[in-house]
């Protein structure tokens, strides 16, 4: 049981107090502070209210927390038999903030914010507790920027107020099956957007969706709209034409640190030093990243395969294969005969077989020939013809909203 004034010390969570009254400030005071309050509607025995904000922290529980600032453990197994609150309460994110006050250990109320939009209120009512869920709704805006790239797609889009999450979407969601982001992008290339922002009472909460973009490179336009049917079978980007931007396959299938070694069928070879063609693209990355499927097929081969070392061959269909090599492991799923996804997990960076560091061996064959992954175009996902009026209509909207901010870039640029 806490006195009035004590600190209560916490040591898995961060404990910030604050008075109870008309007078709480915009900040929130880390001085441990407690206010006196009428314990009853006589006002007969006044005592110490603590109002505590605690920041859950990796491995804490509730019970956990209860303990550390002083309430009876027997008042959570209490709350845990409300209806429909069990889950809200014991289903804990590093980083949530669950709001306590409570009266010399008895608990008064408790608030957790369940999401960007809803927050559980539990505050004692008679010999119980009364539950509430106070919806907070997003107020969605429609923002507009455009930026010219000096440094780095990143750079230049913190830059221009876009978040990193935002920054992401336009490079891996969007414009990543046209454009290397690590080799392509040079000074000059610039960018326009139309995405979402998202506020509650009046205060930015996060970037929404991007609606349109715009992409110059090299003296090249790429553009994207978001496009999701009434009916919610057809969702995702696509160009102005109704072309998906998703393509069959990704033009490096992991996340990589550079390229050692391209296409080249003159490359000299690092360990024997000899003229003999590379056949494919080497990503270097640290062991253990993991290696995507490139495109969705079925798994042709998995093991261990001479200088390739560990190896999965992907069949796609239409005589295309892909081939990835040197791994350090192979992935679990992957397995001869099973279909996979793009994007799934077939294995992980390493260094095995004829290889002089950890990398990505990656080839693209088409009929048996090696092709320049590249370069070699991909085909790319269509719009149903069923959906094209509808397609229309909605891109027009959007491509009129990213041409304002072409005008508005230049606007400024004659001033």
């Amino acid at each position: 049981m806490l006195s009035a004034g004590a600190v209560p010390m916490v040591a898995a969570s961060v404990l910030m107090m604050r008075p109870v009254g008309d007078d709480v400030p915009t900040s929130i005071d880390l001085t441990p502070r407690a206010a006196t309050v009428q314990a009853s509607a006589g006002g007969s025995s006044p005592r110490s209210v603590d109002v505590i904000d605690v920041e859950v922290q990796r491995n804490d529980t509730l019970d956990r927390i209860f303990r550390s600032v002083g309430i009876d453990s027997a008042t959570l197994t209490e709350l845990r038999q409300l209806p429909d609150v069990r889950k809200a309460l014991d289903l804990l994110r590093p980083g949530d903030i669950i709001t306590l006050t409570h009266a010399d250990g008895a608990l008064l109320a408790l608030n957790r914010r369940i999401s960007n939009t809803l927050t559980l209120s539990v505050a004692r009512a008679g010999d119980g507790y009364a539950v509430d869920y106070i919806d907070n709704p997003l107020e969605i805006e429609t923002g507009a920027t455009r930026a010219r790239i000096e440094s780095s797609l990143f750079n230049a889009g913190r830059e221009a107020g876009l978040s990193s999450e935002t920054i992401m979407v336009l490079a891996n969601e969007i414009f990543g099956w046209d454009i290397d982001f690590a080799l392509d992008i040079r000074r000059g290339d610039e960018f326009g957007v139309i995405y979402q922002r998202k506020f509650q009472d009046g205060l930015y909460v996060s970037d929404g969706r991007v609606l349109a973009a715009e992409f110059v490179n090299r003296g090249r336009t790429y553009r994207a709209v978001w496009f999701e049917s009434a009916d919610g079978a057809v969702k995702g980007y696509f160009t102005p034409e109704g072309r998906g931007m998703r393509k069959a396959f990704l033009r490096a299938p992991l996340d990589f640190t550079r390229i050692s070694s391209g296409f080249n069928p003159r490359r000299v070879h690092p360990i024997s030093g000899r003229v003999r063609a590379h056949r494919g693209t080497d990503y270097v990355a640290p062991t253990g990243t993991p290696i995507w499927a490139a495109g969705a097929g079925k798994i042709q081969f998995a093991g261990r395969k001479g200088g390739y070392g560990n190896t999965v061959i992907i069949d796609h269909g239409r005589g295309i294969t892909t081939l990835y090599a040197h791994m350090s492991r192979i992935g679990r799923d992957a397995r001869i005969g099973r279909k996979v996804e793009q994007g799934k997990v077939i294995g992980y960076v390493g260094s095995t077989g004829a290889s002089t560091g950890p990398h990505l061996h990656y080839e693209y064959r088409v009929n048996g020939q090696h092709k320049n992954p590249a370069t070699v175009p991909v085909p790319s996902t269509e719009l149903p013809a069923a959906y094209a009026a509808e397609f229309r209509a909605s891109a027009e909207i959007a491509l009129a909203q990213l041409r304002l901010t072409d005008r508005g870039a230049a606007a400024v640029a004659s001033r």
